[in-house]
Order: C-alpha cells, then structure tokens, then sequence
C-alpha cells in the first residue's frame, strides 16, 4: 500500500467512525483506538505535505484563528418562519394553502423546532466548502473554521447525493454537554452561561477554531436546497439526506392530513421534555416540493410552512419603572423594567407595554406583581397583573406627555395607537435611527457602516441627516474611536457606490411613514421620480393601487416639509437615483394593465419569480388562487389538476409560457 492509499484508508476508516459515533449514536471503536488512528494520521499528513485535505479528520480539532468574520451573501435566502399558536392558526394556513393549490390533496412532514443557531452548509461535488450563519437572512457570516470542528457534520459524502447543494440546519448545544460546561465554570469561579441556545451561537464565533472543537455542538438538518431536481418531496431528500451522512433527526414524520400533524403536536407537546435537547415547537412543511414552488413565498416567510409554537412558559416578578424609547419614526414605546427574573432559558429584565391604551386596559403600575411571557418565546411581554398583591399606596400610571429624549410635548393623532414626538429634526434617536434605516441592507445597502458608528458620527457633530453621509471625508474619519484607515476608506467607498441604488430602493430609504418596501415599489413605477410623487395631489395618490388615505396623507405631509425638500435637493446634487433609470422603463409598459394572472406549474424558459417579475413590468398583477377575477392562467409542467379544472369551470384563458412572452414582446 502506498503512502497516499495509506492515508486515504485511514481518512475513510475515521469519517466511518465520525458518523457511526456522532450520527448514529452507535461507537464502532473505543476513544482511545480512534485517537490511536487519529494520530497515526496526523504524523503521515505531516511527513507529507502533497497530501493534504482541508475536509481530513485531523482538521476538525481546530486550531485556525479567525480575527474578522467575512460578511458573505446567501446564494438562496434564508427566510424566517410564519408562527402560529393555536390549532386553529393551523387549520386556517392549511385552508389558504388549499385554496392556492386548488387541492385539498396535501401531504404535509412534521418536523420538531430546534432551538440554536441557524447555519447554511454548503457542499460542491461531495465536499464541504462553506458555512455560513443565517444573519439577516440575505446575508451572514463565514464561519467555516469552526463548523468544521463539529463532528457530526460531514466534510465528505458517502454516497452520490447531490452535486451542488446547500443543506440547512441548527447548530445546538444538547443539555447534557452544557450542564458540563456550567458545571465547569462554575468550580472554576466563573459566571455560568446563560442557556444552551445563545452559547452555541456564540460559540460560532469564538476567533480560535480550537476553542470550539472543545464544545459538544452538534448539527440538526432539516432542508435541502438545490438546483438539480433529484427528489420529489422534501421527506425524500431528508431520507437521502440521512444516508448521505447528514444527521436528520428520526424524530421527523410524514403527515397525511391536518388530523395527524395535531397528533404529532399532542405527542411532542409533552415528549419534548425527554429530549436531549431544547426545542419550543414543531415545523409542519407541505410534503411535495413541486407544491411547494407553486405556494413561493411572501416577503419574509414561505407559504409551504409554518411553525406551532408550544404555549409559553410564565413567570411573576415585579414591575419596578415604566420608561419610554423613541423609535426613528418618532413613535414612543413604553418599556417596562422588570425585577430580573428567569423565563424560557434566558434572564429576562424588560418587556414591551405596547402602548397608553394597553396600560390602562391592564391597569399596570409600578410595584404591581405581573405576570410575563414571551411572546413566540422571543419577545417579552406583560399578560396580566395579580391584583392581590398591590401595594396599599399603588398610584394610576400617567402616560408621558413630553418626549423623553428632547422634552418636546408629545402629540396622538385620532385613530393611532401610539403617541410621537413631533421634533423630527431635533430629537437625537428620530435622527439617529432615519440614518440607520437609510443604510440598511434592504435600502441603501452602505457596507462598512452600522448602527454604532453612525450614533458616534451623530454624537461627534459630522451628521445630521442621510445626506450628510454624502459630504464625509476619510480624514474626518479615522481619528474617531476603533476607526482605522482602511475602515474609513471601506465606509467611503459603501457610500459613494450607494448613488446606483435603484429609486424604489431610494424611495423605501428615505423613511416616509407607512411607506415600505412594497409601497416603494408601487410607487416608484407609477410615478417615476420623486419630484412627481412629492408634487402629487392626494387624489392622484390614492388612485395608485393599493394606497390608501393614510398612506397618501403621510406622503403629503413629507413632501410639505421644508427640511424633507431640502434634503432632496441635496440627494440630486450627490447623484442619487431619485428616477427610474431609462433601462429600467425600458422594461417597463403598461401592456398588461388590468390583467390579473395566476402562474401554476414547471417552467423551462423562465423561473416562475422571473414570469411574475415580468407581469409587474408589465403593469399587470399576480394573483396567489384563481377567482372570477383572473384573467390569465400561465401553465407551465404538472399543473394542478383541480386548479386546471376550476379554471375551466370559470371560462379563464390558459395560456404557455411561449404565448406569455409573445404577450409582452
């Protein structure tokens, strides 16, 4: 045997090992044979070079620092999950899915909810090459290093899965293993972390990939995403997943009717405390991936799937300060501050009151004992207050009537629920936060510049408004606090590339009050520049699809402000696009103005987000379900057959994706 057979044998023997042990839970080999074999590897890796394999078992014992972790976009975006809370929720998702698909033939997976950090692997002819956190969902950070270390992930496949894919799945911290590393900490005299769910995704990023080879993190997969078209449902590909070497949870289950997902729900609602693991719900998926591609989603979440949220846990504490936060809109939150007290795995100090009317309707005052729960076990939130154990000198909450921040009086407009400072120009977390949202990624997408350092460029007097942005020099700064040259230069550079951000993108940026990234776009196509829209009357405003009167109104009163004019003025002069470009109209007509369409099946010349793309380009609307409405149905591959029929039953015009493009040539 040669030197390179050699270590290729004993490669395969360990990953062999790897899956048996991390995977199956079933040790082929005791500890001390494996790390016999281990080393014998690392001594013949290290004799010979020209061998060397970034995926061999001997890397996954770390070593590797990472300083800096690579911001890296999504090839395939990672969306959140639709929540619901009762069974109900359940049924009327299933009954909008049914309707969209035109079956109430659904075959549906169960899955349970895991609670860690969401990661993105992904593999290239069998091999492992990247992983990446979910971040914002468009894009997170590199953090290869470390998921290697983890062992039950595989570097390289058994068996001929798929080419090129990414699997997605949860890095988790099961109990057992933090318990020991708290038991550890605390005979070391060190603070005991939290719960096992932000550990391991703090893990994650620890600079020194040996670090985190010592933690017991494991990895739960639960989608496949590709190209290739090898499986017909997604149970299929996680079962080929599974024999791949990914570790799937057996847990998962087929559904054949709502009735059996309600079973698997009743039967995980009370087993989930015998797991090894945390987990706060379960994931119901429709089964079949056509359907799901017909379903697609909306803009945050897919229509294929939901997640049931087991009820939340509640807890008592004290109520010991009512204040108040102002949000970029000039929206004020009252927040309560809590006797610190433990809920669902974390320390839980402060919830949201909503508003004036949800503190009078609970009659909450300070010193009252409340009852708290986390709201889809994220967001902290006051249920109730126990009456019978008021304090005797217990004094009525009085709303705020002065802001917070700048002490200018607040005002609530009839029908809102909320009260706002007005001092739009002069109130320092109203300034602050317009600037933040004007360079978040669904806006202007500024890289090099966050949340932190534009409250520093505020507090330092170099900002005022977004378009000061545009008149900063690199000189001005690096002299500021954790800046450095090269940081500065990268800021610059984000800005200046921001000016060939598209005018819908720039519409959206600008932060008018109601205004979002649908709104923007609806905009921006009817009106084309935004010295059209702001010169607009309200009834032309209103007369746009979809908007409406509070809409327009807010729209009017941005455009009346003499500040907002001015501001405008100066984003022409930096060369921002405030009009649709020429190649952008150029794709753009009004050929299927007042045309519905509904587009079901597989499509060859163009992808289906491409198809819808071109009806809105062309001034026509998508419709999700077939109605009386519909004008056009776009057939592609496996259509529906029930939905074939309605539209049938309807007399609606079936047309081929070569007709829908001889339609808009």
């Amino acid at each position: 045997m040669t030197i390179q057979e050699k270590i290729n044998s004993l490669k395969e023997e360990l990953n062999t090992h790897n899956y048996n042990y991390y995977v199956l839970d079933n040790a082929t080999i005791s500890d001390f044979d494996f790390d016999k074999k281990l080393k014998e590897l690392e001594k013949l890796e290290k004799e010979n070079p020209d061998f060397f394999d970034a995926n061999s078992p001997t890397q996954r014992v770390g070593g590797i620092v990472t300083k800096n972790f690579e911001t890296v976009t999504h090839k395939n975006r990672m969306y959140s999950l639709d929540n619901s809370y009762s069974k109900d929720d359940l049924l009327d998702w299933e009954k909008r899915i049914q309707k969209m698909l035109g079956t109430s033939e659904i075959e549906y997976t169960c899955e349970l909810k895991y609670d860690g950090a969401s990661i993105n692997l992904t593999y290239e002819n069998g091999k492992f090459v990247k992983a990446v956190t979910r971040g914002d969902g468009f894009q997170g950070d590199d953090v290869t290093n470390n998921v290697k270390t983890i062992r039950s992930i595989p570097l390289n496949l058994n068996t001929d899965f798929l080419s090129d894919f990414e699997m997605r799945g949860e890095i988790i911290l099961p109990l057992e293993g933090f318990q020991k590393m708290n038991q550890e900490r605390f005979e070391n005299g060190e603070e005991e972390y939290r719960n096992p769910r932000n550990t391991a995704s703090g893990s994650l990023k620890l600079q020194d990939s040996a670090e985190v080879a010592k933690r017991p993190l494991d990895c739960l997969l639960y989608q496949v995403v590709a190209s290739e078209k090898k499986h017909n449902s997604h149970f299929e590909s996680l079962q080929n997943a599974r024999k791949a070497g990914f570790k799937v949870p057996q847990t998962m289950q087929l559904a054949k009717s709502i009735e059996e997902v309600f079973e698997f729900v009743n039967l995980w609602d009370v087993k989930r405390h015998e797991l090894p693991y945390e987990t706060d719900g379960v994931v119901i998926k429709v089964n079949n991936l056509q359907q799901q591609e017909e379903l697609g989603y909306t803009s945050k979440s897919p229509r294929w799937a939901i997640a049931y949220k087991f009820k939340a846990e509640q807890v008592a504490t004290i109520l010991n300060e009512i204040t108040y936060q102002v949000g970029r809109t000039g929206a004020i939150t009252p927040v309560a501050n809590l006797e610190p007290v433990q809920l669902a795995g974390t320390t839980v100090k402060r919830a949201s009151l909503h508003n004036a009317d949800q503190i009078e309707k609970l009659d909450i005052r300070v010193g009252d004992t409340v009852f708290v729960e986390k709201g889809g076990e994220i967001i902290p939130k006051i249920i109730t207050v126990d009456f019978s154990k008021r304090p005797q000198n217990s004094i009525p909450t009085i709303y705020a009537t002065n802001c917070p921040e700048c002490n200018t009086p607040l005002i609530r407009t009839e029908g809102d629920a909320k009260h706002y400072c007005p001092n739009e120009f002069g109130c320092a977390p109203q300034i602050t936060g317009r600037i933040q949202h004007f360079i978040s990624r669904k806006a202007m997408n500024i890289e090099g510049l966050g949340a932190e350092t534009v409250d520093l460029l505020r507090k330092e007097g170099l900002i005022e408004n977004y378009a000061d942005l545009y008149d900063l020099k690199v000189e001005q700064i690096i002299p500021l606090e954790r800046m450095a040259e090269k940081s500065a230069q990268n800021m610059i550079e984000g800005i200046v590339k921001s000016k060939e951000i598209p005018f819908e993108k720039v519409l959206f940026a600008l932060g008018i009050r109601f205004v979002g990234e649908t709104v923007a776009k609806k905009l921006a196509k009817h009106f084309k520049s935004i010295d059209n829209l702001m010169t607009a009357s309200f009834d032309e405003l209103i007369n746009v699809d979809e908007i409406g009167d509070r809409i327009a109104q807010s729209i009017i009163d941005f455009s009346a402000d003499l500040g907002n004019i001015h501001l405008m003025n100066r984003l022409k002069q930096y060369g921002l696009q405030l009009e649709v470009s020429e190649k952008q109209q150029g794709n753009q007509s009004n050929k299927l103005e007042g045309q519905i369409f509904v587009v079901s099946g597989v499509f060859y010349q163009m992808s289906r987000d491409e198809l819808k793309n071109a009806i809105e380009n062309n001034g026509g609307k998508v419709s999700s379900s077939i109605s009386k409405k519909t004008n056009f149905i776009i057939a592609g591959d496996n259509m529906g057959p029930s939905k074939l029929e309605k539209a049938q039953e309807l007399g609606i015009e079936i047309i081929s994706e070569e007709q829908f493009i001889d339609l808009i040539s």
